[in-house]
């Protein structure tokens, strides 16, 4: 048995058929620029689309010389909770463990327990998964689980759009850049803050009918380290 304890955790409603998104790019000092910082979450009906998609992406702004170099770490987990009922509880989690240069998934399952403790037990590995994590620069390696399941685990552009530096100035009282743009506004088009960084990205694919059918729940991800 082994347990992981919660370094950062977002969280957001799916609804069927729509693509929802939370970000975190650098306004979390305590987890900046470490292996634990969850920079997006993602979730969005599959091409097919009896499926859903969750994406979890870490280790923010990366540059292309030092990706190559980056890894997860293997004292951590990212675990997808899946609430099906609406009280905010998960009753559903899929967890992921990198080792010897392969991510590792377990469930969906039912957690044993709750909140702010995770486990992973071997009863569990009868039905894990597991894919090579695509090196940088490679085609990516996706795994196809009998149960219609895919997983990916591996570097990717980051994808998130946001000009932070005008984000900056609207939250700025009185600046003034001169450049025409009504104040309190983003400018159109905007500057990709993040364009030509990398993450570190987790991908599931999943039937709906495997977390309660309908594919309309609230979810969220966490990083917990293990202890």
């Amino acid at each position: 048995m082994k347990n992981f304890k919660p370094i950062l955790g977002i969280s957001l409603l799916l609804v069927a058929g729509l693509c929802v998104i939370a970000a975190d790019h650098i306004d979390a000092p305590a987890v900046t620029g470490g292996t634990s910082d969850i920079t997006d979450f993602y979730a969005f009906q599959a091409e097919n689309p009896d499926n859903v998609v969750f994406v979890a992406n870490v280790q923010g702004l990366l540059s292309p010389a030092n990706t190559g170099n980056a890894s997860f770490d293997e004292n951590l987990m990212i675990e997808f909770n899946i609430d099906t009922n609406g009280d905010a509880v998960e009753d559903l989690v899929i967890q992921a463990v990198p080792k010897n240069k392969k991510m590792f998934f377990f469930g969906p399952f039912k957690p044993e327990q709750t909140g702010l403790v995770s486990t992973v037990e071997p009863k569990n590995f009868g039905g894990s998964s597991n894919v090579k994590i695509t090196p940088f620069g490679s085609e990516a390696i996706v795994y196809t689980s009998d149960l219609g399941m895919k997983f990916f685990a591996g570097p990717r552009d980051d994808p998130f759009f946001f000009d932070f530096g005008r984000f900056v100035q609207i939250l700025t009282p009185g600046d003034d850049d001169g450049d025409g743009q009504e104040e309190g506004a983003f400018n159109d088009p905007g500057m990709d803050t993040f364009a030509g960084t990398n993450v570190l990205s987790v991908v599931v694919e999943v039937p709906k009918s495997m977390i309660g059918g309908s594919g309309s729940v609230n979810t969220w991800v966490e990083t917990k380290r293990k202890q």
